[in-house]
């Protein structure tokens, strides 16, 4: 049964996440430093607060859509701040030192900080096809499985908090290969003088399909990479946190690493406002066929 939720940060997923949960009968409140972003949850049916302590008085279940480790740390504690415990379920992709640091912020104000990541792009929560990694306490994660069933298409609840992030990078890595290795794909599809429309339909459908494919391969044939489902600047960020995890815990991870540089170039070429899928502009090099 819907109920009510506060959302802080209201950028490509957590603006998704609350106009579907508007759409299934919550009541939404939410907030964001952009006030452009709080005028479309209004228009959508939502209410936008002024601040992170209105709008922890107005919602008992807080889930928060974060860019940067700055704004975790100062979000948490601004509802460390707030009178009444608060179930917080923080869905953005961080470093797991960040979400270890807010836990604890959280934890000793009587909150209640579940680590909930998201696996799919900014499309996919627009049509509620996103998988929930949930970690935390098994409680209240299975009291939010309503929630989380009106803007998700799955969730899991995989254990200790941390244990959505530790899957997330795990996720995030396949997502990291399999993209490059779809853009290899039309590459050499082109190259060979194959029609691209028709290997986007056949490919997609055989042994060696991946929803990555099936997302990007469309926008590699087009050779058009906006809107964006996942910037390239933003992508980076997520790599850059794999890359040190793995590191941390001494595992090589060859694949991974000669993708990484490739993303570094699409930066490079200026294309870092543009989807992933622009990793095909890096490796095509010229193989056009007219």
């Amino acid at each position: 049964m819907a109920g009510t939720v506060g959302i802080i940060g209201l950028g490509i997923m957590g603006g998704a996440i609350s106009k579907n949960l508007i759409e299934r009968g919550w009541k939404v409140f939410g907030t964001d430093i952009d006030p452009a972003k709080q005028a479309a949850l209004t228009e959508a049916g939502g209410t936008a607060c002024a601040d992170i302590a209105a709008l922890c008085a107005a919602a008992p279940v807080i889930l928060t859509s974060l860019p940067s480790p700055y704004a975790l740390a100062a979000v948490a504690a601004a509802i460390a701040a707030t009178p009444e415990p608060r179930v917080v379920v923080e869905t953005s992709t961080m470093a797991l030192e960040d979400k270890l640091a807010a836990h604890e912020v959280l934890s000793k104000a009587g909150h209640i900080a579940l680590d909930c990541t998201l696996s799919g792009t900014g499309a996919q929560a627009v049509n509620r096809d996103l998988v929930i990694y949930a970690s935390g306490d098994s409680a209240a994660i299975a009291e939010q499985m309503a929630l989380f069933g009106d803007f998700a298409r799955a969730a899991h609840d995989i254990g200790a908090f941390g244990n959505g992030t530790r899957m997330k990078f795990v996720a995030n890595l396949l997502v990291a290969i399999h993209n490059v290795a779809a853009a290899e794909a039309m590459v050499l599809a082109n190259a060979a003088g194959l029609d691209s429309d028709l290997v986007v339909k056949i490919a997609g459908s055989g042994a060696g399909a991946s929803r990555m494919f099936d997302m990007r391969a469309p926008m590699m044939a087009a050779r058009s990479y906006t809107p964006a489902t996942m910037r390239v600047s933003t992508w980076q960020k997520d790599m850059d946190i794999i890359g040190a995890f793995a590191r941390d815990l001494g595992v090589s991870l060859p694949l991974f690493e000669a993708s990484a540089p490739i993303y570094t170039q699409v930066l490079q070429a200026g294309l870092g406002d543009q989807d992933t899928a622009a990793v095909f502009a890096v490796l095509d090099k010229g193989h056009q066929k007219s």
